[in-house]
């Protein structure tokens, strides 16, 4: 593997060295649930889903694990206003955003994570940070971590704690405006329910506190890569960081952002009444041209939704998947397919994801070429090749060749393989009958089936609805 990665604490591209050869831990920052997502939340999902399909391909195993924050003062104000308990008003969205993961075909982490199940072991940390002088308790339930006890706070954004912006949490006996909230206590009028007993007092979780202690307890005391949005550095990232390192943890070995979601150069958010549910876009639109969409520009770039987004994404995948249909390449295997070198190197260079695209473009280009001339040889074997680029992007048209739910195309796939294998036994055995059976149940259920000196291949029959 020679994959290289921009380091934020860094601020340059490193080759990337697992801490256990063949195994890779990565820590994924996920959903706030207050809201349903829309098309800026789903960004860094897609983004990191293409690191996790690339370091696969490469041959490490992967551990993914990707947290819920559940309870939080956003959740339990919008519960509120909504008249809902705050756990019932956070399990909705939680499925909102599962269900777009699905919908956009992430794959899912080894484990999620909410922070209402750990509780015991943020407990434990603060415990920790506390004895080594690093947090004090302040107040009934109030606990903060604090920054000028860490000489390294500042180190992931660079910056100076002077120069920092003040940390919002607010309590008595708070001793400097930097200080963050590890705990938060009880407030009144705040559900019982959402307050857990600790030695300091009654109270919730700060935001910051829950990450270090999920990575810690999926992932060890260090592990490879922590991930999420570019907003997410300071000031979630920077306290995670310190609050880990200073309990005397390795914590993150590398830091990877990915860049926003922008309208007319301003981030995506509900706040500023520019957000693109994404249930509101996939009633009109393919998931996989969505997903083209915000895999095209490379995952730490910004990227501008404008009118032109989408219907430049339509355009490409219509070109990508019509062609792999021509070429009768849906049902071929591709996981021990050679990738070209310029795919490769592009997605060593820090999932260089437009540099990749231009080969996958390129090797289209060459495929119709070979349609045309009648070269059905050379186009189905481009195909492959072209399938296999498109897998590692998310992208592999097969799975999205009877919707935008990537396992039910898997399923069709394993379900029609299974038959044209039967169907090849029969043949092999002279049991034409079975044969011939197989083939007209397969017909039947809109799947032509193409017999040839490699094989048979199967695709959708024109005319079905898909």
């Amino acid at each position: 593997m020679n994959l290289h990665l921009f380091d934020t604490v860094t601020r340059t591209v490193r080759p990337f060295v697992p801490l256990v050869d063949g195994q890779v831990g990565i820590y994924l920052c996920g959903a706030t649930v207050q809201a349903p997502p829309h098309v800026g939340h789903v960004r860094s999902a897609i983004a990191f889903d293409v690191l996790v399909r690339w370091l696969r391909r490469c041959g490490q195993d992967v551990t993914l694990i990707r947290n819920v924050t559940d309870v939080d003062d956003k959740i339990l104000a919008k519960a509120a206003e909504a008249g809902q308990e705050w756990w019932a008003f956070a399990a909705a969205n939680e499925r909102a955003f599962t269900w777009a993961y699905d919908a956009l075909g992430v794959l899912p982490p080894a484990y999620e994570p909410r922070a209402t199940g750990h509780v015991p072991a943020m407990v434990e940390l603060m415990e920790t940070l506390v004895e080594r002088g690093h947090a004090y308790a302040a107040g009934d339930g109030d606990v903060y971590f604090d920054v000028r006890s860490w000489p390294s706070y500042g180190s992931l954004t660079n910056q100076r704690v002077d120069d920092m912006e003040p940390a919002p949490d607010a309590g008595a006996g708070k001793r400097d405006a930097h200080d963050f909230a590890l705990w938060k206590s009880s407030k009144p009028g705040e559900p019982a329910t959402a307050s857990w007993p600790t030695p300091y007092g009654r109270g919730r979780p700060g935001w910051h506190l829950e990450c270090s202690a999920m990575a810690r307890r999926y992932l060890g005391d260090s592990f490879d890569i922590h991930a999420g949005g570019l907003d997410l550095r300071f000031p979630h990232h920077e306290n995670e960081q310190a609050q880990s390192q200073a309990a005397g943890y390795g914590f993150a070995r590398y830091w990877l952002h990915n860049g926003w979601v922008t309208q007319q150069g301003t981030k995506m958010s509900k706040s500023l009444g520019n957000g693109l549910l994404v249930s509101t876009v996939l009633e009109s639109v393919p998931a996989a041209v969505v997903r083209y969409a915000l895999v095209a520009v490379r995952y730490r770039s910004m990227l501008e939704w404008t009118d032109e987004t989408l219907t430049d994404a339509a355009a490409a995948w219509e070109r990508l998947a019509g062609f792999v249909e021509r070429a009768g390449a849906l049902a071929e295997p591709i996981d021990e397919v050679e990738l070209p070198p310029a795919f490769v190197t592009a997605m060593d260079d820090d999932l260089d994801v437009p540099a990749a695209l231009a080969v996958v473009h390129e090797t289209l280009r060459a495929g119709n070429s070979a349609l045309a001339a009648g070269d059905r040889a050379a186009g189905l074997a481009t195909a492959t090749v072209l399938r296999a680029m498109l897998d590692v992007l998310g992208l592999d048209p097969a799975r999205w060749a009877v919707g935008s739910d990537d396992r039910t195309a898997s399923a069709l796939d394993s379900l029609v393989v299974a038959e044209l294998a039967a169907r090849a036994q029969a043949r092999a055995q002279k049991d034409f009958t079975t044969a011939d059976a197989i083939r007209d149940r397969l017909i039947t259920a809109g799947i032509a089936v193409e017999d040839s000196a490699g094989g048979s291949r199967w695709t959708l029959a024109a005319g079905k609805d898909s």
